[in-house]
């Protein structure tokens, strides 16, 4: 049998969490693992040096020939959906590997004085359950803190009306120590206790804005009197209650047997994820891939992968959760694009998943064939900045100049979305006299395509100017006097915010500021910066230097600029000798900068 190689399917493993799930020749699922670092994790297992020692994990890494996985929010999330999976699939090495545990659950009793406790199994009763948690000591922390915020019973004691009026019960040691109000001997009213539970299920379904308010306002008050040992316990309350997370993204007991489906596309693909939820957990979850044909919309292809996904899987859920609105025949399916709340958290998950999977296919393909993501780029550009052409050969200039003085302007050049270093330029202003960058730009602009109209050189498609308004509008009047102003699209970027400009339009876009398109912008604006400012400074120093030598009696400009341009430094000018200064000066001019540098 030929050994697995995992090596490609490691390179699109994301380093976040999640649950990878290994599969047989035989497309059986064999096991199912989490981990905080889901790239590290599966490395793992196809690590000699490790995978030796345990024969277990050697035979389950022999019968691997597919990973899969799926991307979760936070550590807890993986070991929740690991937990669901496991439970749903039972998948032989699981049973070989580890202890198929069931996570606990805290449990609001439906009772009148409801008791709050822990369990590990679920009741339809009425109850409201919280969970499951995956961390146990997680659980008892948060019981422990509900505990000490609210005085609540633990007894097993049937408080009924009849019950308590009748005296039937008496307060125990709990009432004694504080740990409980009474309501065995109705010193607690009902509706007072009643209030604590809903602050309390305000807490475990994660709002606990009101409840942090209020101890807000104890802890004021008990610094206002001075009882600063209730205002240090009333502080560390606060501290546990902003650090609590109670909820997760995977799992929440309220949401029963329903569908989720997300979508991303782009102009050949479409991908689609799938997750099922069933008793409030996820128990499925792949993406499939679907290659269009005829140009069709999201919608329709949404439609034809929720056929198919339910098809595959005989889900008959009665509630599909969705990104937008569809239009399905079957009247008995009620269809939710969700805003808020757990169900808006499990499509926000559900497109976290599909959005990696696309982009990992892509970058497959891309990798087959680089010229797939150039015109990919390029198109992208040319949608995004509305241009009438592909943007394969971009220009960007930009100037520098210090305190007015030493002014140069640089020009980078960009082919097929990548620099082409051979083709970049300096410009030395030669008709700006001060710090005016404005028309700076416009010499330089004019200078650059004056040549290349004059030699006879392709326009580039896209002109960029590293400016707001006012370059933009130096560099469109350069391009007018050349006649070129309709020939190539040109755009300014501002630094601020930024903003693109265009001609004559006096609004700004503004693009996402995680699209391709706006960094590569930014790559040229940058690379035009670097490259004008390594010139600028050069001027600056030779400038500096040749001043410097200019003080020495009997040396003039002129000869300063030879001697740099000959020994390439000061330092280098001190230590030549008479005769290696003979080949630049004549005897007096030597013999000066040799005695002026003694």
């Amino acid at each position: 049998m030929k050994e697995f190689d995992p090596r490609p399917v490691l390179k699109n493993i994301p380093q976040k969490p999640g649950v990878y799930q290994f599969w047989s020749e035989a497309e059986e699922l064999i096991y199912i693992g989490k981990a905080k670092n889901l790239k590290n994790r599966v490395a793992s297992y196809f690590n000699h040096d490790n995978y030796r020692v345990n024969a277990k994990t050697r035979i389950l890494v022999s019968k691997i020939r597919n990973i899969t996985f799926t991307i979760v929010d936070t550590e807890i999330d993986a070991w929740l959906l690991e937990n669901s999976l496991i439970k749903k699939h039972q998948p032989r090495y699981n049973i070989l590997l580890k202890d198929d545990k069931t996570y606990p659950w805290i449990i609001i009793k439906n009772e009148k004085f409801p008791r709050i406790f822990w369990t590990r199994r679920m009741v339809r009763d009425g109850s409201t359950y919280f969970g499951p948690y995956a961390s146990v000591g997680m659980m008892h922390a948060i019981l422990g803190m509900i505990k000490e915020i609210y005085s609540l019973r633990t007894c097993t004691l049937p408080l009924t009306y009849e019950n308590i009026h009748s005296g039937k019960f008496r307060v125990c040691l709990e009432f004694q120590i504080g740990n409980c109000k009474g309501p065995c001997q109705a010193y607690q009213t009902e509706d007072d206790y009643n209030q604590c539970i809903t602050e309390i299920k305000e807490i475990l379904n994660g709002k606990t804005g009101s409840v942090i308010r209020r101890l807000k306002h104890q802890l004021e008050d008990s610094i206002s009197s001075l009882n600063f040992e209730l205002a240090h316990i009333l502080k560390q309350k606060l501290e546990m209650l902003d650090n609590y997370q109670s909820k997760s993204t995977i799992v929440n007991s309220s949401i029963t047997d329903v569908d989720v489906f997300s979508i991303a596309t782009d102009d050949k693909h479409a991908f689609v994820n799938f997750l099922k939820v069933m008793n409030g957990t996820v128990i499925q979850t792949q993406t499939l891939e679907m290659k269009k044909r005829l140009d069709e919309s999201d919608e329709e292809l949404l439609s034809m992968a929720i056929t198919e996904f339910r098809a595959r899987f005989k889900s008959h859920s009665k509630e599909i959760i969705i990104p937008f609105e569809l239009d399905l025949p079957d009247p008995a399916i009620k269809l939710t694009v969700p805003k808020a709340g757990e169900k808006r958290k499990l499509l926000e998950l559900s497109q976290k998943n599909v959005a990696h999977f696309k982009r990992d296919k892509l970058d497959q393909y891309e990798k087959l064939n680089p010229g797939l993501k150039t015109d990919r780029l390029l198109n992208q550009m040319m949608k995004d900045l509305r241009l009438n052409q592909l943007p394969a050969h971009i220009e960007c200039f930009d100037n520098s100049n210090f305190q007015g003085k030493f002014p140069v302007s640089a020009i980078v050049v960009f082919k097929n979305a990548r620099p082409s270093k051979k083709d970049y330029r300096h410009f030395n202003v030669k008709t700006v006299e001060g710090p005016d960058d404005f028309a700076t730009m416009a010499e330089a602009v004019f200078r650059r395509y004056k040549r290349m109209l004059e030699e006879g050189q392709n326009l580039p498609q896209l002109i960029v100017i590293d400016g707001g308004k006012g370059q933009l509008s130096s560099a469109i009047k350069s391009l007018k006097l050349l006649g070129i102003d309709k020939q190539v699209s040109i755009i300014g970027i501002a630094k601020r915010l930024e903003e693109i400009y265009y001609p004559g339009d006096q609004y700004p876009l503004y693009l996402d500021k995680k699209s391709e398109t706006l960094k590569i912008i930014q790559q040229l604006r940058d690379e035009a910066h670097r490259f004008g400012i390594t010139f600028h400074r050069k001027k600056r120093t030779i400038a500096t230097l040749a001043s410097e030598l200019e003080r020495i009696p009997g040396i003039g400009k002129t000869s300063a600029e030879k001697l740099l341009r000959n020994f390439k430094s000061v330092k280098k000018i001190k230590e030549a000798t008479e005769t290696e200064l003979m080949e630049v000066l004549n005897h007096s001019q030597a013999s000066a900068l040799l005695e002026y540098f003694k």
